[in-house]
């Protein structure tokens, strides 16, 4: 059951939250750069799940537990800025072994359901779903609809929708440019190493910046 009285602003709303460069888009452009498209769409397979759980998790009332608690929200917060952190160190450590993959043209050794999982902890754990789930969903709710939990539930899988749309996009551009840096092995190397930083400053930023009333 999908509130229509301002599905249109709701839509419009959810999408410019969404388009805006987060946590799961920079991974997903990291990951098909350095993957390519395969990864990327896996990527975005998992940042996509783990929305849907947060989602969930919302519904079932631990949502109203994130916006009251500033201690469970900061542990959250604080879970996903150390993994984009993790992230960052990795890509950088690995720059040279992902450039060596795209001149020799060889995929390379790491599973879908990896990249999945790590797409799924960074989409569980990105802030602007909880943001979403929590402070904007509610907005759009008609509570004299009733069906609360229900309404809820429509509304975050249309958000869910729009992001797979969204992130696919990112993730189909990004795996296209990987020929283009395949042509330059350093150029791959700068780009891993500037992702890599990009993903540790925004994992800093993360753990550094309160959140709003």
């Amino acid at each position: 059951m999908v509130p229509t009285d301002h599905l249109a602003a709701f839509l419009l709303t959810i999408y410019i939250l969404i388009v805006i460069p987060g946590p799961s888009v920079l991974f997903t452009i990291s990951r098909g750069v350095a993957l390519g498209r395969r990864a990327a769409l896996a990527t975005v397979l998992g940042n996509t799940s783990g929305l849907v759980a947060q989602l969930l998790l919302v519904a079932v009332g631990l949502g109203a537990i994130l916006a009251r608690s500033e201690t469970v929200y900061t542990v959250v917060k604080l879970v996903g800025a150390a993994y984009l952190v993790l992230l960052g160190i990795r890509s950088i450590r690995e720059r040279k072994h992902l450039a060596g993959v795209l001149t020799s043209g060889t995929v390379a050794p790491r599973s879908l359901g990896r990249t999945i999982r790590e797409g799924f902890v960074v989409g569980l754990t990105n802030p602007k779903g909880v943001l979403i789930f929590t402070a904007v969903l509610p907005q759009f709710i008609d509570h004299t609809r009733g069906h609360y939990t229900l309404q809820l539930l429509s509304l975050g899988l249309l958000c869910a929708v729009i992001a797979l749309l969204s992130d696919s996009t990112w993730a189909l551009a990004s795996g296209s440019a990987r020929a283009w840096l395949g042509r330059s092995p350093e150029r791959l190397q700068r780009l891993s190493v500037g992702g890599g930083i990009s993903l540790i400053a925004l994992g800093c930023g993360l753990a550094l910046t309160g959140r709003r009333n």
